[in-house]
C-alpha cells in the first residue's frame, strides 16, 4: 500500500482540526452554483461568523473516521463544508447564525442543498440543520431573557423602595399604641392621673390629723404643767413660813 501524499496528509489534517474544532458544521451540495454564486455564499458566511470550503470526498471521510463520526452518508456528490468560526469583528461565530445564511442563500439559489451536519459532535440530518435555522439568533435570546428578568428585578427594586416608607408608617403606629421606647406620650401621660390621684389621697388624711380633737391635746399641754405653778408657789409659802 503506497504512502498518502504529504498534500493529502495536510488536507485531511486541516478537515480533522476543523470537525473538531467547529461548534457547528454544514454538510452541503454545492452543484450547480457559479463561482460567482459561490464567492456570494463564503461572503455571507464570513458574516455570519462561518466559512465555507470544498473539500474532496476521500479526504473528509478520513478526517472524520479519525474523529469518530459517522457522516458518510452525508459525503455524496460535490461536497463544500461551512464552519462556525468567528465573525470579522472577532467574535465567536454562531452555528444559527450560519445555518440561518445557508438557508436563505439555498431560498434564493436551488442549487444549494443542504444535507445535514454536525452540532457538538452529533449528527444532524438536513431537517435538524432546518429547525436549527429557526431558532432566533443568540443575541435576540439574549435580548429576551434580559427583557425577562428585568420585570421581576423592578418589582423588587420597588418593593425595596417601599420598605423605608411602610416601616415609617409601622413605627409610627407603634409609638402611637405606647409599644416603642420613642412613644414619651403615652409614658408619660400615665403618672401624671396616678400623682394626682395620690394627692388627693393625701388630702384627706392630712385634713383628719388636722382636726380640732386631736389639736386639742397639742393646746392643753401646757395646762397639764399648769400645777406646777401652785406647787411653785407652795414651795414659796413654806419658804416663809420657814422664816417665820
Amino acid at each position: 500500500m503506497e504512502n498518502p501524499r504529504p498534500e493529502k496528509v495536510a488536507v485531511v489534517d486541516e478537515v480533522r482540526e476543523r470537525l473538531d474544532g467547529s461548534d457547528g458544521v454544514v454538510v452541503t451540495e454545492y452543484r450547480g452554483l457559479s463561482v460567482s454564486a459561490l464567492s456570494e455564499l463564503r461572503s455571507s458566511m464570513r458574516g455570519a461568523g462561518g466559512s465555507y470550503t470544498v473539500y474532496k470526498n476521500t479526504l473528509v471521510r478520513r478526517a472524520a473516521a479519525e474523529l469518530g463520526l459517522e457522516i458518510e452518508d452525508l459525503l455524496v456528490g460535490p461536497t463544500a463544508l461551512a464552519f462556525t468560526e468567528t465573525t470579522p469583528d472577532g467574535e465567536p461565530g454562531d452555528v444559527v447564525s450560519v445555518a440561518k445564511a445557508l438557508r436563505d442563500f439555498a431560498k434564493a439559489n436551488p442549487d444549494l442543498v443542504i444535507k445535514g451536519g454536525l452540532l457538538d459532535g452529533n449528527v444532524m440530518d438536513a431537517d435538524g440543520v432546518k429547525a436549527l435555522a429557526d431558532v432566533e439568533p443568540r443575541e435576540v435570546l439574549l435580548a429576551k431573557l434580559a427583557g425577562g428578568m428585568q420585570a421581576p428585578m423592578a418589582k423588587f427594586a420597588a418593593l425595596l423602595n417601599t420598605l423605608p416608607t411602610n416601616f415609617a408608617y409601622a413605627l409610627q403606629a407603634l409609638i402611637d399604641q405606647g409599644g416603642a421606647p420613642g412613644a414619651p406620650a403615652a409614658a408619660e401621660s400615665d403618672p401624671e392621673p396616678a400623682g394626682d390621684a395620690a394627692d388627693e389621697a393625701d388630702t384627706p388624711a392630712a385634713d383628719a390629723s388636722g382636726d380640732d380633737t386631736n389639736d386639742t391635746p397639742a393646746e392643753e399641754t401646757p395646762a397639764e404643767e399648769t400645777p406646777a405653778e401652785p406647787a411653785a408657789e407652795a414651795d414659796d409659802a413654806t419658804d416663809s413660813g420657814d422664816a417665820s
